[in-house]
């Protein structure tokens, strides 16, 4: 329908600590005609590079940015735009191990910190908004895009079209629609149609 990306995340991955859904992972990848990105439970080199090998297009790391910041520095030196970090945010400060363990890391000061090691894109999810059909955290994603200065990726409570107009104004790169899909709240085609002429 003119989506430019896939967004798959390997929730048993997520808690297992690695991907879980390898199989089905290479098999949509393989099948899709559009790039797919993907995050859930990516800890290690040796699964970036398999799952790269797969033709997945973008690696999501998130606990392990928060966790080992060498690794993520490697990794961006290594995969270069392949790598992006997923700031996941309860109450404006980071959740890691699919959103299991709160941490007193300040989602801000972590984006900038993870840019200094060399990231290049991040996804912002505010995990309290995530599949509640309600609406995005306009002004943590808009604190976050100015204050990084790189490409952004809104994810969370995004239902209407308004909501992805206002992402678009406030400088994201995109958006992340999954419940408003399933509940038809955005026809995705019509979606497309309306921000493409933003």
């Amino acid at each position: 329908m003119g989506a430019p990306r896939l967004h798959i995340v390997d929730l048993d991955g997520a808690a297992a600590g690695e991907p879980v859904n390898m199989d089905v992972i290479a098999e949509i990848a393989g099948a899709a005609l559009i790039p797919v990105q993907l995050g859930g439970g990516i800890r290690k080199m040796s699964v970036i590079k398999k799952l790269l090998s797969a033709g997945v297009d973008r690696v999501i790391l998130g606990t392990a940015a928060a966790e080992e910041p060498g690794f993520i520095e490697k990794a961006c030196q290594s995969f270069g735009q392949s790598i992006v970090v997923s700031i996941d945010a309860r109450d404006g400060r980071l959740a890691t191990h699919g959103w299991k363990k709160d941490t007193d890391i300040e989602a801000t000061e972590f984006a900038r910190a993870m840019a200094k090691l060399g990231v290049k894109r991040f996804i912002y999810t505010d995990i309290g908004r995530d599949g509640t059909l309600t609406e995005p955290n306009f002004s943590a994603v808009f604190e976050i895009i100015s204050s990084l200065r790189r490409p952004l990726i809104a994810s969370g409570g995004v239902t209407s079209l308004n909501h992805l107009k206002m992402l678009k104004l406030l400088g994201a790169e995109g958006a992340i629609v999954g419940r408003a899909l399933y509940t038809r709240d955005i026809r995705l085609k019509q979606a497309l149609e309306v921000i493409n002429r933003l």
